[in-house]
């Protein structure tokens, strides 16, 4: 992953420029200010580095580099020069291999961001001490270490499955992952079930138009029954494949649905199918699943008779599937139920991994290349264009973001969504991917019965029910561990954020009907999901567990490890279904308070941590948060493996700190002074003004020994947390508006925090803060 340092607290003073409009122009490179870029003088062209000081505290400086791909094969290694004129010398540096002879600096890509493709970009920074003068280096040499042929790209489709009901049609879309050299034709064939067809049989792509889907439709007869798989082809992409069902048309007479049609299960494992009717029956209706053709190491083991009723007709019922240890290849399952039109759906036996096994490690970020969410890449790239070609804003679409999987719908991807499907963002990540370096992709799994019991802007769409349950483990759980598992030997790594708010409602809010309620579908659901995505060697999962401001009083963090200890014991591997823990999951609170580091230090006769801010709460920020909390649950039982993750895509705070103690005889107003925190009140967590993105996605940023294992950009900066009640739709959550207000608990009354003049939907992209994320950020981006 893209990593940077923290460098010490510091004022940003000023920022140095050097501009070589003429070369960069000849590179078709932006100028920013703050930035001088030079061509690499090796024969080869392929990088260029940016040189930069985003802050200087007049003793001291921190320098950025920013390497560039600009030529048209990929490059396995990058070193940069560049000499200073005066006294500038080395203190330390990150993202690279930093050193010094005389005034020369010499700069080596390390081992996770040496790679890069025709066009992307890695960073590099270091503090230097100075005295006197601290000008900028004439000239920055970057030269390639290498170069490679790049990875084929890949045809992407959305959805990756559809439904067509008899008589009708549906559609897809196909796109191209990269520009071809020329036009390029996609070939679309079909096997199957021939009552659907696809149309038009081919498709041309070109250079300019590769990345616009083009759509092509499935036609249904009337009378055809059971799956067509779609394959698409073009020389040198990466084929995709389509799982088209066609259903029967109901004419008052429900349907049997089946979800997914299609499925691989590796040796020695089971997969879940989800079955429900289309409509009400007039009365019970007894459906039967069994296997009728194809590999006998495919078996029906639970589900093989289920009844519906008029009144749990839409609720999805599953039907577990078992591969013996040895069998190999496809069978079909037939859904079949009196006076109903039977169905078909399939499942593929794989071989279990024996070789080159993927190896489930301590840390999943170390040596891993970061994949980056196109559906993210493209809303950065294009405010950023809008916003006149902004670098700064440009720059955060190099960094790595989680994709959040908060619908089922999501998993898919494509139609109201707009989304890349879970199935073709892993494909990509595959195919960037190697067995030295694999690809790293972070998931939030986010839709749990009943999500969100204390908050409206982020309520979920399955009910706390038993039947929502049920939904939850079939109709989510299981589709996302079923596409997981088809990558369980691939060149890549997936975090999974587990349930972000969910057990600490647990832990602090009982008193909440809602939450009461949820409690224990919360438990069984993300102890199910443990169990599911454990299974895949190559899944790492991160429990959430809230910030410090929601779990940080004492009182709260000493019940916390009873909860998480319900969950996690109660799965099939205990301790070792979880790899750790992530704290400011979408919030703000910093990382760290940097002139508020003594909760009990005495202003004006009272302790820090009595101000009304905080409220007796010692936990200011998150470094401090997360370090009591792990040895609480060490000590709880928890092993000392179990690290943390600290969402930092918001908490930066900046443009700048503060870096000397304000004095003040009260402490409500030394607190105001002296924190970097600027919200009015600390449980305000909806679009907050004036905050800024945090630290860069780190791996390790405290080294080896801290409970901090990484600093992630769960959140992507820029897309809205919730819309509030208007008087043009009532949706919303009244903690999302401006003018609103929330409460301490304790009669005290505060401003939401959120910016003024705007009412953005959550999960929409929000230009106005992400413009303003960037402004803010610290360090500057």
């Amino acid at each position: 992953m893209r990593l940077r340092a923290q460098p010490a607290t510091r004022r940003l003073c000023r920022m140095i420029t050097v501009v070589l409009a003429a070369l960069l122009a000849a590179l078709g490179l932006a100028v920013a200010s703050g930035a001088v870029a030079v061509p690499a003088v090796a024969a080869t062209s392929s990088c260029a580095a940016a040189y930069s000081v985003p802050n200087d505290w007049g003793s001291g400086f921190t320098a950025s580099l920013a390497v560039t791909n600009n030529g048209t094969a990929a490059i396995t290694g990058w070193t940069v020069t560049y000499t200073y004129a005066g006294t500038q010398t080395l203190s330390s540096g990150w993202n690279g291999t930093w050193t010094q002879s005389g005034k020369t600096v010499t700069v080596t890509n390390a081992s996770y961001n040496g790679a890069l493709a025709a066009g992307a970009s890695a960073s590099a920074g270091a503090n230097f001490n100075y005295t006197g003068t601290n000008a900028a280096p004439a000239s920055v040499t970057c030269t390639p270490a290498g170069s490679v042929t790049p990875p084929p790209g890949s045809i992407n489709a959305t959805p990756a499955s559809l439904n067509v009901t008899q008589g009708s049609t549906g559609t897809f879309t196909l796109a191209l992952s990269s520009a071809p050299t020329a036009n390029e034709t996609v070939s679309i064939a079909a096997s199957g079930n021939t009552g659907l067809t696809a149309s038009p049989a081919s498709l041309t792509f070109t250079p300019a138009n590769f990345s616009a889907p083009q759509t092509v439709t499935v036609t249904a007869n009337a009378t055809g029954t059971g799956t067509t798989t779609f394959t698409a082809t073009g020389s040198g992409y990466t084929a995709a494949t389509i799982t088209a069902t066609e259903v029967p048309s109901s004419n008052g007479t429900p349907s049997l649905m089946v979800t997914p049609a299609s499925q691989t299960i590796t040796q020695g494992t089971t997969g879940t199918v989800g079955i429900s009717l289309s409509s009400a029956p007039s009365s019970n209706v007894t459906v039967s699943v069994a296997r009728t053709s194809g590999n006998t190491g495919l078996s029906v083991t639970a589900g093989s008779s289920l009844t519906f009723t008029p009144a749990n007709f839409a609720t999805a019922q599953s039907v577990t599937i078992t591969a013996d240890s040895a069998g190999s290849g496809a069978a079909t399952f037939t859904v079949s139920a009196s006076g109903l039109t039977s169905v078909t759906f399939a499942a593929t036996e794989a071989a279990a991994c024996t070789s080159n096994c993927t190896t489930h490690v301590a840390d999943p970020y170390t040596g891993a290349k970061p994949y980056l969410n196109p559906d993210f890449v493209k809303e950065v790239q294009a405010q950023a264009s809008a916003d006149g070609n902004s670098a700064a804003e440009a720059a955060v679409g190099t960094y790595q973001t989680a994709i959040w999987l908060d619908q089922i719908a999501a998993i898919n991807g494509g139609g109201t969504t707009g989304r890349t499907g879970l199935q073709q963002q892993l494909t990509n990540a595959a195919a960037q991917g190697t067995t030295a370096i694999p690809s790293l992709v972070e998931i939030v799994v986010y839709d749990l019965p009943g999500r969100d019991c204390a908050a409206l802007a982020s309520n979920g769409e399955i009910p706390a029910t038993a039947a929502g349950l049920t939904e939850y483990e079939s109709q989510y759980i299981d589709p996302i561990a079923s596409i997981l598992s088809q990558f369980a030997s691939s060149p890549i790594r997936i975090v999974a954020i587990i349930e972000p708010d969910s057990l600490p409602n647990v832990v602090t809010n009982q008193s909440k009907s809602a939450c009461a309620t949820a409690t224990p579908y919360y438990e069984t659901g993300i102890t199910y999901a443990l169990n599911k995505l454990h299974a895949i060697p190559n899944v790492y999962n991160y429990l959430d567990i809230a910030h410090s401001a929601w779990l940080g009083w004492p009182s709260n963090m000493s019940g916390t490890p009873a909860v998480y200890n319900t969950v996690v014991k109660n799965t099939t591997a205990g301790y070792a279904s979880i790899d750790g823990f992530i704290s400011d999951t979408a919030n703000y609170t910093p990382t760290q308070e940097p002139l508020l580091t003594n909760p009990t230090l005495s202003v004006g006769g009272q302790p820090v941590d009595s101000a009304t801010f905080y409220q007796y709460n010692p936990t200011f920020d998150e470094l401090t948060y997360d370090t009591q909390m792990y040895n609480t649950l060490v000590s709880a039982g928890f092993p000392s493996s179990k690290k943390f993750l600290i969402d930092t895509s918001r908490n930066g705070w900046g443009p700048t700190h503060p870096t000397t103690i304000t004095a003040a005889s009260d402490v409500n107003t030394y607190v105001t002074d002296n924190k970097i925190d600027k919200r009015p009140f600390r449980g305000d967590w909806c679009n907050q003004n004036n905050a800024g993105i945090g630290a860069r996605p780190t791996d390790q940023p405290l080294g080896g020994s801290s409970p901090i294992l990484a600093y992630v950009w769960t959140k992507p900066p820029g897309e809205s947390d919730g819309d509030y009640p208007t008087s043009t739709h009532s949706h919303g959550d009244p903690h999302c508006d401006p003018s609103g207000t929330n409460t301490d608990g304790n009669g005290g009354t505060y401003s939401t925090g959120s910016i003024p003049g705007f009412d953005v939907p959550a999960g929409q992209w929000y230009a106005a803060e992400f413009q303003m994320l960037v402004k803010n950020a610290f360090p500057a981006l």
